[in-house]
């Protein structure tokens, strides 16, 4: 059991990447917060994992909101006894052309994905930095984290902007044994991308299909989705590893489609 005797704090993680992250963490020994804007859904997975004999909480968190973050992150450490591992995993996507983009929606795209990830970080942090036991903060990217793609640039320029912040995270936690790492993973079928595929192909004028194979797949080595297990086990890795040596680097998940 990889993270025996830590405690992780998943944001997003009443579904998705999120979930299944939590999930994972949990059978390997961790106890886990679950925090999402979904309080209800927060608690369902909270009570999965005591039913596999794990130990969970479920927190409301609203991510873009200071004392929310701030409150929900001490009550976590005091619950559960500090806090080890954060990942940042709280998203949304919004797609539109560029020249179409609401203003209120890219405000609301990098307050979820950027001001989230800071709020989060720095609430863990300090509790990290009092306990002197290190941590690992961990970043949910994405390919786009290195390449662009249409109808995406608050998304694309969010998760450039996590590489940053995880860089600036690795060189100030390093004195106190906190790494911090980013993984970008492909297109992954969740409830997000699912949503994305009739969107992209009203706006491109294609069948969903053919944003299925010729835009999400296409280049990717295999065809293949990345899947939620895939992702999980790259968080377990940056979650349990026994090096400091890996800080501040990103790990892309995504079945050869971007290579580096």
């Amino acid at each position: 059991m990889r993270l025996r005797n830590k405690t992780a704090v998943v944001t997003g993680a009443a579904s998705g990447i999120g979930r299944e992250i939590a999930l994972a963490y949990a059978r390997e020994g961790a106890k886990v917060a679950i925090a999402d804007l979904n309080q209800a859904g927060a608690d369902t997975v909270a009570a999965e994992i005591k039913k596999l004999g794990g130990t969970a909480v479920g927190v409301a968190m609203d991510v873009t909101d200071e004392a929310q973050v701030d409150n929900g992150i001490d009550k976590v450490a005091a619950a559960l006894g500090g806090v080890d591992i954060l990942v940042s995993n709280a998203g949304i996507q919004i797609v539109h052309p560029l020249v179409e983009f609401p203003f209120a929606d890219w405000k609301k795209m990098l307050a979820i994905h950027l001001d989230g990830a800071f709020l989060t970080t720095r609430a863990a942090l300090r509790h990290m930095y009092k306990s002197k036991r290190g941590g690992s903060v961990i970043y949910m990217g994405s390919v786009h984290s290195k390449l662009a793609s249409p109808l995406k640039a608050p998304y694309v320029t969010a998760k450039h902007g996590l590489l940053g912040l995880c860089r600036s995270v690795a060189k100030e936690g390093a004195p106190y044994g906190v790494r911090a790492n980013v993984i970008c993973p492909g297109f992954v079928r969740t409830p997000l991308v699912d949503k994305q595929i009739p969107e992209q192909a009203k706006a491109l004028g294609i069948s969903e299909e053919d944003v299925i194979k010729k835009i999400m797949l296409k280049d990717t080595v295999d065809g293949e989705f990345t899947t939620l297990a895939d992702v999980a086990e790259a968080a377990v890795f940056f979650a349990g590893f026994g090096s400091n040596a890996i800080t501040g680097q990103s790990l892309i998940v995504s079945h050869g489609w971007h290579m580096e």
